[in-house]
């Protein structure tokens, strides 16, 4: 018996009716899902982190979250693990003739385009639109540059990043101009406030930058400023709000020095 078989006769164990656990028999796929997506964020801090103890634990408990899922479908009746795995076995052949057939791709560059160019043939043959199948459930960033993707295999796109730039200067004006008029219509700050997200995202996309991955990480270079803003204020008995913002300042600018 192997791991996977394990892992496996543990979930149809917890799952059993009778004998199994009473949290995860009242489970369904609709009440999991945010345990899966929290699952997948774990993994990525882990990565980030370079914690690759971490890392092997966040693996197993997403897979977990698989499993979870295969059972639940599997009682069902609509499909099992295996069906999962081997779909998926068969979905990577497809998509990599040129691993396990007679393709020939020159590098990291044309395999991308030609999986896309896979990914876009199957949607064809599916009948579905250009930007069908793009989760909503994404992180915004993460789906706003799916879309601009998607939109520009089919030559929907700004020339450029400079074309971007132009953009993020205009959605921008169009922004500080919602603000000056907030009274009157106070939703079309909201409203111009996700084109210019939007249009940043896009310009990530440009710049072969991962937008989620760049904002995780201006967040974390945040976060270790300020703490050790709030250390030097700490150190002299204060905390950040009994101090003045000209303190602030020079004590920001002093943890900026330092990384």
């Amino acid at each position: 018996m192997t791991e996977m078989d394990d892992l496996i006769a543990v979930m149809r164990r917890l799952r059993d009716p009778v004998n199994g656990c009473p949290w995860d028999r009242e489970q369904t796929f609709r009440s999991i899902a945010p345990y899966t997506l929290e699952e997948a964020y774990e993994v990525a801090d882990a990565i980030e982190r370079e914690d690759f103890g971490a890392l092997r634990d966040e693996l197993g408990d997403l897979l977990f979250q698989v499993v979870f899922h295969a059972r639940m479908a599997e009682e069902s009746g609509a499909f099992d693990f295996a069906a999962v795995a081997s779909g998926l076995v068969a979905k990577m052949r497809r998509r990599h003739p040129h691993v396990f057939g007679e393709a020939q791709i020159a590098d990291a560059k044309a395999q991308t385009d030609a999986w896309e160019a896979h990914k876009a043939s199957e949607r064809n043959a599916r009948d579905e639109g250009v930007l069908d199948g793009i989760p909503v459930a994404l992180p915004a960033l993460a789906r706003a540059q799916k879309l601009g993707r998607r939109a520009a295999r089919v030559g929907f796109d700004w020339p450029d990043s400079e074309g971007v730039l132009a953009k993020l200067a205009e959605e921008a004006r169009e922004l500080g101009q919602a603000i000056a008029e907030r009274a009157a219509v106070p939703e079309a700050v909201e409203e111009e406030l996700g084109d210019l997200l939007f249009t940043v995202a896009n310009l990530a996309r440009h710049l072969d930058v991962d937008a989620e991955a760049a904002l995780r990480r201006a967040g974390l270079k945040f976060e270790r400023r300020f703490r050790a803003m709030e250390a030097e204020l700490a150190a002299l008995g204060l905390a950040p709000g009994e101090v003045g913002p000209d303190v602030l300042e020079r004590l920001w600018t002093q943890a900026k020095a330092g990384g």
